[in-house]
């Protein structure tokens, strides 16, 4: 059973994981300690998980072997399965393709199927 507090008052010694990191760790495998409800109006509350600070690790560096796997993984997410071309920013999921592409209108995305 988790402890639950209003928008602002959780108590001192726990943060949300956005702030674990500004502070340069990471939960590091502990468990939930409390819920943070922001109340709305019309929805369900926004609900942030809170950790201890004093249980955080440091966070772990960048590997050189890291740095080429998120590199990869950006480029894919860059080049349009279409042209091929690196387009300098992320495809829209939305579109599959780059911009140019979906505004030419010959071309028809790769993850939908055809009739």
């Amino acid at each position: 059973m988790v402890s639950v507090y209003r928008w602002h008052l959780a108590p001192d010694g726990l943060a949300t994981r956005r702030q674990l990191r500004a502070l340069g760790l990471r939960p590091g495998g502990q468990d939930v300690v409390a819920e943070l409800h922001r109340p709305r109006r019309r929805r369900g509350p926004l609900v942030a998980y809170l950790y201890r600070i004093d249980r955080a690790r440091p966070v772990r560096p960048m590997t050189p072997g890291r740095a080429a796997a998120l590199a990869t993984a950006m480029r894919a997410r860059r080049t349009c399965p279409n042209c091929r071309t690196d387009m300098g920013y992320c495809i829209p999921r939305s579109l599959g393709m780059c911009v140019p592409c979906h505004d030419n209108g010959t071309a028809t995305p790769t993850w939908r199927a055809t009739p």
